[in-house]
């Protein structure tokens, strides 16, 4: 057993000590065995239950699902601690001198009118203290392991700004129906590599429609997948009245239950 004590309150000193004792010599075998691959999917599922609490507006569950958030950037933080290569006080260190650096206008001179030009003065900071010099090296430093609906967004914005785009978003839209006849012809072919390349074409244009429009294709997918359970289950309720299952009705009939609930709901 680790010497430890217990407290009535802990601080970001305290977590730090605790991950470190969990990995040493005595401590937890499960969390000794970890490495960042093998709790890389426990990262992506923390934050995605923070989201969840900010979405369902629970500060208490966000609390503690923050903390859970901070719990893995210290574990991966302590692997590397113990390898030698940096600290928590070193993650700290960087992305404080991030924030002075890219917010000249409230630690530096600079003077800014609305919140364009500080994201405009962001990008900029960015590319520089990134090294990127060209178009490119923005759109590839987008992360690969982003959802890809997200990802395609952020390649779409950043490609903009090099004057690549759509003129408007109609015109965007017009490229969804061109892209959406190359599928048909490609699902015509039977060659599966051309279906899945024409199909990507096709959600890639709707994702540019959308920033078009102002809005975030990710969330707009979240709501009509949540639009489409809300329709299934009135679907199945509608069905469960007549003591059958929906397996019990031909594809015919769930399609007309289906249109007449999706005037309702």
């Amino acid at each position: 057993m680790v010497d430890f004590k217990f407290k009535d309150s802990y601080g970001i000193d305290d977590l730090v000590e605790i991950v470190k004792l969990l990995r040493s010599l005595g401590g937890c075998p499960w969390d000794i065995e970890q490495t960042h691959s093998s709790i890389r999917m426990d990262f992506i599922e923390e934050v995605y239950e923070a989201i969840e609490a900010i979405d369902n507006n629970d500060p208490e569950l966000l609390r503690e699902e923050l903390g859970d958030v901070l719990l893995q950037v210290v574990f991966h933080t302590q692997i590397e601690r113990e390898k030698g290569t940096f600290n928590f006080n070193d993650v700290c260190d960087e992305v404080c001198k991030k924030m002075i650096v890219r917010h000249p206008h409230v630690f530096g001179e600079v003077k800014v009118s609305d919140t364009g030009e500080v994201l405009n003065n962001w990008e900029a900071i960015k590319q520089e203290t990134k090294g990127q010099t060209t178009y490119t090296e923005t759109l590839k430093s987008v992360a690969v392991s982003l959802p890809a609906l997200l990802r395609a967004q952020k390649v779409g914005k950043r490609a903009a700004k090099s004057g690549m785009d759509f003129k408007d978003a109609e015109t965007a839209i017009k490229n969804i129906h061109s892209e959406l006849a190359e599928l048909s012809e490609a699902a015509a072919s039977y060659n599966k590599e051309r279906i899945a390349d024409e199909m990507g074409d096709v959600l890639f244009s709707c994702v540019n429609a959308a920033r078009l429009l102002g809005l975030n294709s990710e969330e707009c997918l979240t709501a009509a997948t949540d639009k489409f359970i809300r329709r299934f289950a009135a679907v199945e309720a509608e069905i469960s009245k007549t003591d059958n299952t929906m397996n019990d009705f031909t594809t015919e009939k769930l399609d007309e239950i289906w249109n007449e609930i999706k005037h309702k709901i």
